[in-house]
């Protein structure tokens, strides 16, 4: 629930959503805001979700910078906010200097690890949900060009980037593949006009397929790759309604099920160390009514096959942070 008028600052956000729901769970969600039709709008999901099923309320943040993490951390814990819930790797450093001060508090933190008694650290094989997504984008290709955008250049967004290659050169050895992050800053998550401009140059380089992990940024991707009749796949969210018959596919990353499970949890959440994949649906690949005229019998019987290997370790697909490397892609 939303808890303050837009018009206050970040900062009075952050101390009013705390103090005025004092046993409530909290949501703190990464830069971009949680309407991004990506990442955190996925966590949204997730909590809106468990709200709407429980009638329960959760407090939440949009932060502005990354200077707000650590205040909103203690904000929340100090109101007794339980458990308290970060979507994004760059929480870490915060939480890993609050934690320690309020161990009666739980904590759950999404896309990083932070070892202490009182979090729960969830990570997921983007690498293998993007496998499948590369295969469908190497079936789909026309041109035997397929390309990346990323957001932010980390290991994190490689992984995915590494993931889809692996995937495409399975179904084609010889196919071409771009690859292109939009910057090194947070900034790059949230720039849809960079996305438009890594697009058409992706296009001019003969690219029919252009594949987004870039949070907010990713709308400007999917947005011109339809204007330019292209095809192009989402991430995280199911985002094949933003352009329907024209994104191939999302590839699944189920943020909003991590989130929902921590609510659900309540004070009773399980600190540790989590991954979600293939096996247990923590990832995967989207198929509904806006996309299903582009994803033929023979392509979907190609997925779930490979899936399934995924699954029985049949298939070993490479994780670009195991060794920050990619086999088969040079960054």
């Amino acid at each position: 629930m939303t808890l303050t008028p837009k018009f206050l600052t970040a900062t009075a956000v952050i101390a009013l959503s705390a103090n005025a729901a004092m046993a409530d769970p909290a949501v703190l969600f990464d830069l971009g805001g949680k309407f991004d039709k990506s990442f955190n709008e996925s966590a949204f999901n997730g909590a809106q979700r468990w709200a709407d099923e429980t009638g329960g309320n959760f407090a939440e943040v949009e932060i502005q910078s990354d200077a707000q993490r650590e205040q909103a951390i203690r904000r929340f814990a100090e109101a007794g906010n339980n458990p308290i819930v970060m979507a994004g790797f760059a929480w870490a450093s915060a939480l890993d200097e609050v934690s320690a001060d309020y161990p009666d508090t739980k904590f759950q933190i999404i896309d990083m690890v932070v070892g202490q008694p009182n979090v729960r650290s969830i990570v997921f094989a983007e690498e293998q949900g993007s496998y499948l997504v590369g295969m469908l984008a190497a079936m789909a290709s026309e041109s035997g060009t397929v390309s990346f955008i990323g957001g932010m250049d980390i290991p994190l967004i490689r992984n995915f980037a590494c993931g889809y290659v692996q995937g495409a050169k399975a179904v084609n050895p010889d196919i071409n593949v771009i690859s292109n992050m939009t910057g090194t800053t947070p900034a790059a998550w949230n720039d849809p006009g960079k996305g438009s401009e890594l697009t058409l140059a992706q296009i001019s380089q003969g690219s029919d397929v252009v594949y987004a992990a870039a949070g907010g940024t990713g709308v400007g991707v999917l947005q011109t790759a339809a204007d330019n009749s292209i095809l192009s796949i989402g991430v995280d969210s199911n985002q094949n309604y933003l352009h329907p018959g024209k994104v191939l596919t999302s590839m699944l990353k189920r943020v909003d099920n991590a989130v929902y499970d921590a609510l659900s949890a309540g004070d009773g959440l399980e600190p540790g160390f989590n991954v979600m994949d293939l096996s247990n649906g923590g990832v995967g690949y989207a198929l509904d009514t806006f996309n299903a005229e582009l994803i033929s019998d023979d392509m979907k019987a190609a997925v779930d096959a490979a899936s399934a290997a995924i699954v029985a370790g049949e298939i070993a697909v490479h994780n670009y942070n195991s060794d920050e490397s990619c086999p088969v892609f040079e960054f």
